[in-house]
């Protein structure tokens, strides 16, 4: 089975979300949200330290965009359906299509956290792995110590599988991280 070859919605819905595949021109309203909540961010991401423009941005959405046509990874933008405003970034990757498993990861703009917009995707997202892509897993990965970020896969029922002791790095390069893995499976 090759991947590309396979057909399935590019945007969904849940009650408060429109759930869509990154499109170029996308750039400058994940720019805005992510510098909005880079203090938070840079406790967990790595990538959130990296300095990038909004020219950066820009051909990382066109990346993120190609990368979900060839379906090497499905990063999916979180929007509110009210106001059409760009909340959060989520998506399924890490993907193993011969099983198929799927991790979900995910961030929310600092200015719309505390709402259950992130816990609300996770669901339409994890609900999608299974309908339309016929899921046999999805996985939460999550620093033990996000407390957050560990809210969610709990929230929804997902199972912990285990505790990975010292399995990365922190964001600030000083200290091993354990590290959670939650799975849903069927």
């Amino acid at each position: 089975m090759n991947p590309i070859l396979l057909e399935f919605p590019e945007e969904f819905e849940s009650e408060r979300l429109l759930i869509r595949k990154p499109l170029p021109g996308d750039g400058i309203a994940v720019y805005d949200a992510v510098q909005a909540s880079l203090n938070e961010l840079k406790k967990w991401m790595p990538w959130a330290h990296k300095t990038q423009t909004v020219e950066d941005m820009e051909a990382n959405m066109r990346d993120a965009h190609a990368k979900f046509l060839t379906r090497e990874d499905l990063r999916l933008h979180l929007y509110k359906k009210d106001t059409g405003e760009f909340i959060g970034s989520s998506g399924l990757h890490r993907i193993k299509w011969e099983i198929p498993r799927f991790e979900i990861g995910y961030w929310i703009d600092t200015r719309h956290q505390g709402k259950g917009y992130m816990t609300e995707a996770a669901e339409a997202i994890t609900n999608f792995a299974f309908k339309e892509l016929k899921a046999k897993r999805v996985e939460i990965r999550c620093d033990f110590n996000n407390l957050r970020s560990k809210a969610i896969p709990q929230r929804l029922g997902f199972t912990l599988d285990g505790i990975l002791k010292n399995y990365s790095i922190s964001v600030d390069g000083k200290d091993l991280v354990d590290e959670c893995v939650y799975s849903k499976t069927i």
